[in-house]
């Protein structure tokens, strides 16, 4: 090639080069988006996690690896939304802290206020939760409820920087209720545990079999062991006979007793609640709407399930970071205010668009009918209408709720 050649060459080498650097596409590339920092806190012991819901083989099992924590949704989610910053003009990350206490939480949210964080993720029990959420509710932070279900979280005790993205109590007991009548099983007994969560789960189901008129013939109170002296709450013989009955809810957060009820009722029945069917937000069997991707990448991930906990910190960043990318904005009250908005939507991977209910931050969500093995069912169970969104027929409508901004 000549000399002037080479010369032209290079002089539309450095042309292209100069469109290239001057054009959008490259300008949005080299832009430098804004870091949106969210906290995570959970605590160092959790019951939850600690002693319920772990089956006695397993916690006798030395190479059993029993980590459930939320967390781990919550790195998915992080992952994930790296594809997500064009579109949210922001990147996404995420700070860890485990403490022992609400008043430990509360005042690493403001330590980290302070730094500019608005957002922050909570994986702790009702109590924890409530607490944390009085401490700062004159601040300008925004919390995100991931796994307590308690349903004063909702009402008596909202606080208007809650946001909730598990299921409460009384969605779950309305799902089951729901699946009861279009069963037919209208005759429930309940068998009820010691602990006050039993309590608050039976009273819960007890004010969703009478809102969709069934009937709750009887509650028993249970006794894990086998003690004879006290075989009439601890054998399901006694337990369960003496009553007519279509169905047995049984209220069990720890999750032990209600391993034995299903198929060894004196009365043949359908079994609900800590066992049998159970309500979840999320199961790995669930076959549709992306759900089975969702799984897979969080397998490869975590090398175990997904589980309910993990989807309610996956689902709540999601939710977090579809807000920034619709507002167009990082600042807390704009975000917080647009997921009250009627158009907020975000996907769950469980079918329809999900929203924030306006008048307790609750997540509008579907819930999945379980056994332990696979998802038998959607709820709201067809033919179950709402006026505005069928979904408001899963826990505290409007008129219902006590819940006071």
């Amino acid at each position: 090639m000549t000399k002037m050649g080479k010369s032209l060459s290079s002089c539309a080498g450095l042309l292209v080069a100069a469109l290239i650097s001057t054009s959008p596409l490259s300008a949005e590339i080299n832009e430098e988006f804004p870091t949106v920092k969210i906290g995570f806190l959970d605590l160092t012991e959790d019951i939850r996690y600690d002693d319920w819901g772990i089956h006695p083989v397993d916690i006798r099992s030395a190479t059993t690896i029993i980590n459930r924590r939320a967390y781990a949704g919550a790195q998915l989610a992080i992952k994930e939304l790296e594809q997500f910053t064009r579109i949210a003009k922001a990147y996404f990350s995420l700070e860890r802290h485990s403490l022992s206490t609400a008043k430990e939480m509360a005042k690493t949210i403001l330590r980290m206020r302070d730094s500019g964080s608005y957002f922050f993720l909570i994986d702790a029990p009702t109590s924890v939760v409530s607490e944390v959420a009085q401490l700062t509710r004159d601040e300008d932070v925004y919390l995100f409820n991931t796994t307590a279900i308690g349903d004063s979280l909702r009402n008596e005790a909202c606080q208007k920087h809650l946001f909730h993205m598990t299921a409460s109590r009384a969605m779950r007991t309305d799902a089951l209720s729901q699946y009861l009548v279009e069963r037919k099983w209208k005759k429930v007994l309940i068998l009820r545990g010691p602990l006050t969560e039993d309590e608050l789960m039976a009273a819960a189901f007890e004010k969703s079999a009478e809102q969709f008129g069934l009937k709750v013939v009887e509650i028993r109170d249970f006794l894990l062991g086998n003690d004879p002296r006290a075989r009439e709450q601890n054998d399901l013989d006694f337990l369960t006979g003496d009553k007519r009955y279509d169905a047995v809810f049984v209220a069990d957060s720890d999750g032990e007793f209600s391993l034995s009820v299903p198929y060894a009722t004196r009365e043949a029945a359908a079994v609900f609640g800590a066992a049998g069917v159970m309500p979840k937000v999320w199961h790995w069997s669930y076959l549709r709407h992306g759900a089975p991707q969702v799984h897979g990448r969080f397998e490869r991930m975590h090398t175990r399930r997904m589980g309910e906990p993990d989807w309610g910190a996956w689902v709540a960043l999601k939710t977090i970071a579809m807000a920034i990318a619709r507002t167009k904005s990082t600042e807390g009250p704009k975000v917080a205010e647009y997921l009250r908005n009627d158009k907020f939507r975000v996907d769950g991977s469980k079918g329809p668009g999900m929203s924030i209910r306006p008048w307790n931050n609750q997540l509008r969500q579907p819930l999945l009918l379980t056994t332990s093995d696979w998802t038998i069912t959607l709820a709201p169970i067809k033919g179950f209408k709402h006026r505005t969104n069928d979904l408001d027929t899963l826990g505290y409508g409007s008129q219902d709720s006590a819940c006071m901004f």
